[in-house]
């Protein structure tokens, strides 16, 4: 077998593990998610897909399938009479096996 075969275990310090998973998005589109087993969490610009399930996997003690992510740019809205930007997010969509849940209403 090559080295391409062994898949690498991300591992995330416990501090990175809160700073990656900051908050759930509460949205109707995200609440739809949910029903099929979906939940979404805004992270930091530079986190990857494997320090977040990692993380997500540790502090909820769940299984994850798969992690989606997209970035969106900062919208320009005016306040006031002047211009200003809303700072860029990521956000990352949390696809859960079968079986597995996050109640996104209670704390960590």
């Amino acid at each position: 077998m090559s080295w391409k075969h062994y898949i690498r275990v991300k591992r995330v310090t416990q501090e990175r593990q809160y700073e990656l998973i900051r908050t759930p998005v509460i949205t109707e589109k995200a609440t739809l998610g949910g029903e099929h087993g979906q939940v979404t969490f805004r992270v930091p610009m530079n986190a990857t897909k494997p320090e977040i399930k990692a993380a997500v996997e540790s502090l909820f003690d769940v299984k994850v399938k798969a992690v989606n992510t997209l970035r969106q740019k900062g919208k320009i809205k005016v306040f006031r009479g002047r211009a200003g930007r809303r700072n860029h997010t990521k956000k990352a969509i949390i696809c859960l096996e079968d079986g597995h849940s996050i109640d996104v209403t209670t704390g960590v």
